[in-house]
């Protein structure tokens, strides 16, 4: 597939777009579609047509698909070329705006196609995959380890980890939420175990995001009330953190400042290495 763009330089507006596919009815009712959803757009602002969109304005109803699901890489392909061209209209790698390790060499799929597509399509399998990407469905080494050659990613591996991206994208969305609901109560006047998943989503909010970027985590184990008007929090690293040489240094001290500024400017977080408190 190839995208030829006529594009007003002063305000980077796509007046015009054209296209060229080597492919199937639906690879050309795809480049069709994502043409004319790029015309009078900002050339930043195409990147937002993703394969979704492009299936969604191919449908005749809103309630019935128009691309069955093999036939799905069509408009993933049309997103493909969308990237590439944003790329060297702005005069940037297009490893800038997304991730081109290679995965697949027979479709010559990217790890970044393939974790957006299981993200966008909230897909579950590896059959999924290949439905939508095409990956794994010619010499299937990159499916799992055992294949004529050996590869660094795995289609089983980057869907369980993607998968469990997904989860955590979740429960931080979830605890955003609910901590935007919750009324701004004394937090020492509130019963301990609400006290605790205050703490829980403040936590996921905030500062797990960070620490499982690295691998780790880490676990509430108490709250207490001390004379001094002072709340201790304590918890317990798990994972890369229970390990890390900063985890009682700069980590520590990003998780006792943001449950300051998030709930209350007298606590503390005391970190447990044994069993007992």
């Amino acid at each position: 597939m190839r995208l030829f763009w006529a594009v007003d330089v002063k305000t980077d507006i796509v007046k015009l777009a054209r296209f060229k596919s080597f492919g199937c009815g639906t690879a050309i009712a795809s480049s069709d579609m994502m043409c004319e959803l790029c015309l009078g757009k900002k050339v930043d602002e195409v990147l937002g047509i993703n394969n979704l969109v492009v299936e969604r304005a191919l449908r005749d109803t809103p309630d019935k698909p128009a691309v069955p699901p093999q036939k799905m890489h069509c408009s993933v392909m049309a997103h493909d070329v969308l990237k590439l061209a944003v790329s060297l209209y702005k005069g940037v790698d297009v490893e800038s705006l997304e991730d081109k390790e290679i995965v697949c060499s027979c479709a010559r799929v990217t790890l970044g196609t393939i974790k957006q597509t299981i993200k966008l399509n909230d897909l579950t399998t590896v059959e999924q995959i290949t439905q939508y990407t095409k990956a794994g469905g010619f010499c299937k080494s990159c499916i799992r380890p055992g294949g004529h050659e050996k590869k660094e990613y795995y289609l089983e591996d980057i869907l369980r980890a993607t998968r469990a991206e997904m989860e955590n994208e979740k429960r931080e969305k979830e605890a955003k939420e609910r901590l935007a609901s919750k009324p701004k109560n004394n937090f020492r006047l509130i019963p301990l175990i609400k006290r605790l998943n205050i703490v829980e989503d403040v936590l996921e909010a905030h500062v797990r995001p960070t620490l499982r970027g690295d691998g780790g985590d880490c676990e509430v184990l108490d709250l207490k009330d001390k004379d001094n008007d002072a709340i201790v929090v304590f918890i317990q690293y798990t994972g890369a953190c229970a390990d890390c040489a900063s985890a009682k240094g700069s980590t520590h001290a990003l998780i006792e400042e943001t449950l300051k500024r998030e709930i209350d400017d007298k606590i503390t977080v005391t970190v447990v290495e044994g069993e007992e408190i």
